[in-house]
């Protein structure tokens, strides 16, 4: 069901109430959410509810229950970043991506679970422990924002943030059956990155649909001086998927971009979806990828954000960092300025090369992820088709050389794969065309809808089962729920 009408069937303080119950009932079987503020939230949401009964203005979110990514601050909240580090952490403040949704009128109710410092996509950690797929919760929900993705698939909050460097909000909304877009750098202000001028690190919406990642997005877009990519837009230009006629794309489609390990299982799923969606467009051809040197490319790139973000912590104590933090903080303190210049200039090179694909075509297809979800227990899928990867993040190849190209992406639910397990199809559109990626991904979803081999699979709350073994087996110590400030009480688990 649309968040508007949500909210029009309910009021601010049953629906959040509503949400509180679902997440009371339904997060003990996937630890999607992780530190909480009811009482909070009640008060606002009674306030909410009295700004409609005195008929005033209302935000684009007015009265929606949300849920922020664990590597966003929220005052008066706790804010771990996932790391034993941050056990403790309560800001003072809201990051600018925070305060904007709040000005629009969204409740923050919790926090949603991450992997330590964002690092990886399984979404686990030493201080709340790990998220489960909602499908089965014994295998993974992907991340970095595995746990909005997660929330979002239980319907526990209408609302939740992400945001993406390799495929963090891509990857978790394939692996849940949701809605992830990565906007193209500078469309939402992500202030919190070390290094400003890098196009890598974005943030962006995630929804049950792609009218709900269209509206949280309307709400964030904008201009801020704290990125000083962003740039002068109308964030109400995203309020309402643009319209877009199928039957007009020309379609280009790829199983591995051409340097992506895929396993063989997810092959066959992508060319059987590809077969039961092509007469929906103009043209459909599978097209040859030359994308150089991606993986090097990526890993200069990446350990150089970590090393600027990271430093001060790793001088202090390089055994705080958990292992994918530290392991990429290590390689690139072994890096010169000449793989940070040879980077720079791949990324360049590559860019120009992806553009010559929509010379002839309107959108590139792929899938999210090269692997059906495994278990949370494995850190991260070393091996694909017998090739062992070659570190921690190499299986997310698939969503960070579409990062490399600052193209926009989303990933659409697509089906099943051969596991039964959701199927996320990545829509790649132009040069900073993303009301064109989310107006056709609109009108793919409503097509995929009425089709058995694409719709969108549907969670069965009922079947939930408890993760085995616990999924906050691997906690070490609680978080302190008070920090000093006001209470922020853990939701519990198994």
């Amino acid at each position: 069901m649309p968040i508007a009408t949500e909210l029009v069937e309910q009021s601010a303080v049953e629906l959040l109430e509503a949400c509180i119950a679902r997440i009371e009932r339904v997060n003990p079987f996937v630890n999607a959410v992780t530190a909480t503020c009811f009482d909070r939230a009640r008060t606002e949401a009674k306030a909410a509810e009295h700004a409609v009964m005195q008929g005033a203005l209302l935000g684009l979110l007015h009265g929606l229950p949300l849920g922020v990514k664990d590597l966003e601050p929220t005052e008066g909240l706790l804010t771990t970043w996932g790391s034993s580090i941050y056990r403790d952490h309560v800001p003072q403040e809201d990051i600018e991506l925070v305060a904007r949704l709040r000005k629009a009128g969204a409740i923050v109710a919790g926090k949603t679970n991450v992997p330590e410092m964002g690092a990886g996509a399984n979404s686990r950690n030493d201080v709340w422990g790990a998220t489960g797929n909602p499908f089965n919760p014994n295998l993974n929900a992907g991340g970095s924002s595995g746990g909005s993705a997660a929330a979002l698939a239980c319907d526990m909050l209408p609302v939740c943030t992400g945001s993406d460097t390799g495929g963090s909000l891509r990857i978790p909304a394939a692996k849940c059956g949701v809605v992830g877009f990565r906007p193209s750098p500078g469309v939402v202000p992500s202030v919190r990155k070390p290094l400003g001028w890098t196009p890598i690190s974005v943030v962006g919406p995630m929804g049950r649909t792609v009218e709900d990642a269209c509206l949280q997005l309307a709400a964030s877009a904008g201009m801020n001086a704290g990125d000083p990519l962003s740039y002068p837009l109308d964030p109400l230009s995203f309020l309402k998927p643009i319209d877009v006629d199928l039957s007009r794309l020309r379609v280009a489609w790829t199983e591995d971009f051409g340097v992506c390990a895929v396993n063989d299982s997810i092959r066959a799923t992508m060319r059987r979806k590809m077969g039961a969606m092509r007469h929906l467009f103009q043209r459909c051809d599978e097209v040859e990828f030359d994308l150089g040197e991606a993986h090097r490319c990526f890993d200069v790139l990446r350990a150089e954000a970590f090393v600027a973000g990271m430093h001060a912590a790793y001088q202090r104590d390089p055994n705080s960092l958990g292992p994918n933090s530290r392991a990429n903080y290590e390689m690139g303190a072994k890096m010169s300025l000449l793989d940070s210049a040879w980077a720079q200039a791949e990324q360049t090179r590559l860019i120009k090369r992806f553009q010559a694909t929509f010379a002839d075509y309107d959108l590139v297809l792929s899938p999210t992820t090269p692997v059906t979800p495994f278990p949370w227990t494995q850190p991260y899928a070393d091996t694909i088709n017998g090739e062992t990867q070659a570190h921690y993040y190499r299986w997310l190849a698939l969503t960070y050389v579409v990062t490399l190209t600052t193209h926009p992406a989303i990933s659409l639910p697509c089906g099943v794969d051969h596991a039964g397990m959701p199927f996320g199809l990545q829509i790649v559109g132009g040069f900073r065309a993303d009301h064109q990626v989310l107006g056709a991904a609109h009108a793919m979803e409503k097509a995929f809808a009425g089709d058995i081999q694409l719709r969108r699979l549907r969670l069965d709350l009922a079947a939930l089962r408890p993760a085995e073994p616990s999924l906050t087996s691997i906690v070490k110590t609680p978080p302190n729920p008070h920090g000093g400030m006001p209470r922020a009480a853990a939701v519990s688990a198994v």
